[in-house]
Formats: structure tokens, sequence, C-alpha cells
């Protein structure tokens, strides 16, 4: 399965430099509003050590990480969603994300072009406005585009124009869509609707280069935000990351060192970005490529399959299974099987984060 994540953040907040550094991508940087003019979108591929591990025993030439497609919104200002600045036309990339990474300055200094204070608070709720203000223009329309069938007396229309107005008074309240705890229904019948405020929230703190642990008060207070709507958040320097992504790796290695850094910012927004969506990796090996995938956590074997393709979903039979910590005991497949620690799997097995699988499909 594919992950897409959109950044969004005010203006000079640092949200195309960390684009750029997490990425090596190259979009333009600029200390002025609206520097990134068109969403730039760089597929990052996944930090895995799993797929490193695995290469040691199974040989091949083609090994495929997992990826994630990360798009840099351009920054949005108060009244985005009546068409300020840019917002109209960027708003509309974010619908088609899975998730949304907030950045939020959170350090102080003049080296950023902002007339307002530090206060990243604040600047969470101008975005979360925008965005709910958005989707109460959408769930207008929707709830408008229904109404003539439901006065008819259609039972789905019923019920949508019902959800429909729910979540518009929710909107209208101030309250966060994407903490309510929708029903499965409930969510399938507004997930048409692509509502920016459903979506799982990434608080990215971009912080000084003397707050890498996010202590800060100002860190501190996108933590608090973070816990108290069910989200998640990640402290990043954005300059650091830079610096980093220009270095040899020896260098690299060096100063990521001296800073007490154990993993590149990348990795670390990767890990924060699956966890927030419930995802995990298994794998497939084989003399022509060993690759990783991307699932849902608690997906089945019949599922999982299907996610290379479709047809082997309902063509499933069974799955032989086994961990990389065995690959690495035994040394090869033939081992793992001859020491007994292949598994044989039926329709009702839940994948296992790092899972490296074979999967036996019918006709």
């Amino acid at each position: 399965m594919s992950v897409a994540c959109g950044i969004v953040g005010l203006p000079n907040v640092g949200k195309s430099t960390l684009f750029n550094a997490l990425t090596a991508a190259g979009a333009q940087e600029g200390n002025f509003p609206f520097c990134t003019i068109d969403p730039n979108v760089a597929v990052a591929a996944v930090p895995d050590t799993n797929l490193e591990a695995i290469h040691k025993f199974i040989k091949t030439d083609k090994v495929l990480p997992a990826s994630v497609k990360i798009v840099d919104i351009a920054g949005l200002i108060a009244g985005a969603s009546k068409g300020e600045g840019l917002g109209n036309k960027f708003l509309s990339n974010i619908r088609e994300t899975d998730a949304i990474m907030h950045v939020v300055r959170c350090f102080g200094g003049s080296k950023v072009v902002r007339e307002e204070p530090v206060d990243p608070i604040a600047d969470i709720e101008v975005i979360e406005l925008e965005l709910a203000l958005a989707d109460l223009d959408t769930v207008d329309k929707a709830i408008e585009r229904v109404s003539k069938k439901a006065r008819s007396g259609d039972k789905d229309s019923l019920e949508m124009k019902e959800l429909y107005e729910r979540a518009k008074g929710m909107l209208e309240a101030g309250e966060l869509l994407r903490g309510h705890g929708w029903t499965e229904r409930e969510a399938s019948l507004l997930k048409p609707l692509c509502l920016m405020s459903t979506k799982r929230m990434l608080y990215v703190a971009n912080v000084a280069d003397d707050d890498l642990d996010g202590g800060s008060d100002y860190a501190k207070a996108v933590a608090k935000r973070a816990a108290d709507t069910g989200s998640e958040w990640i402290a990043i320097c954005g300059d650091i990351e830079s610096e980093l992504r220009n270095m040899e790796d020896e260098e690299r290695d060096l100063f990521m060192a001296d800073l007490g850094i154990e993993e590149l910012g990348l990795s670390r927004l990767i890990q924060a970005t699956y966890k927030l969506l419930g995802l995990q990796t298994y794998y497939t090996a084989g003399e022509k490529e060993i690759r990783a995938w991307t699932v849902h956590t608690g997906m089945k074997a019949p599922q999982a399959a299907g996610v290379i393709h479709t047809d082997f979903e309902k063509a499933f039979i069974r799955a032989e299974v086994y961990s990389v910590p065995d690959l690495e005991e035994h040394g090869s497949e033939a081992a793992i099987r001859a020491a007994g620690r292949l598994r044989t799997e039926g329709r009702d097995y839940v994948m296992q984060e790092g899972d490296v699988c074979h999967f036996l499909i019918g006709k």
C-alpha cells in the first residue's frame, strides 16, 4: 500500500528547509512567504535495517524498500479557506494525503521573517481553523447534495444527511473530527468527502540546535497539544538536518555522535508516521528481489498478500513465514526449514512486524 503525507505550516516556519533535508529533493528555499509556489513531491525510501539484514543472507541485485510520498504544501495563512494567500489552491492537495505533518516553529531569534512572536500553539490553531473551515464548506455542499433524496425517504441519504449534519455541528463548535471515534460505518461514509480535519496529525516541532531533545517550553507546548488531541509529535532541527544531508558518511557519523543524534530525522519521522497510522512492514525475499511491503497493523495474511496484487487475496491458500532473527540465526531459508522454524500459516494468521513471507496462491 502507498502512504502519502502532506507537510503544512504557516509561512517561514522551516517547512521547505525540513522537506529538503529529509528527502534530499532540492525544493526551492526562501525566507519569504509562499516560496513553495507549487507543491513539491518527493518519494522517500523508508530506512530499514531489516532489508540490509535479509540481503546479507539472500543475494539479489534488486532490493526494494517501502516508500512514503511526502508533499510540501505552500505556506498557509489565516483566511486560506476563503482564498487568502495561496490557500484555495493548496488546501486541495492535503485532501489526497493519509496524514498531515504540521511543522511548527519552536525556536526564537530573528533568522525567520515573521511579524508575530513565537507561539507554536497559536500557529497550530491558525492552520487547524483553516482546515476546519474548508471542511465546513465541503460538508455544507454534501448536505445539500443528499438532502433531495433524503426528503424522498431514501434510507442511505437520510443516514448520510444525519451524519453530515452532526459533523457540521462539531466543526462549528470547534471540535476535532479526527478524535471523535467514528464507527466503521460512519468512517466509510465520511471517507469520500476527504475531510482534512479527520486526518491523523503529526506535529513536527522545528527546534533550535540547542534543543534537540525538545525540552524547551515551545516544544513542551506542542507535546501537550499532541497528547490532548490524540496525535503524535516529534522534535527535529531543520538546520542540523540540512547540514547532515550535505555531509559525507564518515563526517556525518562523527557529527551525529558529537551531538548525540542516533538517527537521521527522516527515519524518526517515518517511524512516527507509521505509529500514527498504525502501519507495519513485512518482506518477500527471493533470487529476483527482496522487497518491503507496508500494511496496517492487525492485517491478516490474505489481505497482506493482496497488497502485492489484488487477485492474491481471493486466491490465497497459505503462507510460509519466518522472522529476520530466524534468518540471522540459521543463515538461510533451507536451514530455517531444517530447524523447524519455517511456519505454515493460514487465512486467519495476523501479520507481525518483520515477517518474511512466501505466499502460496491458487488459480
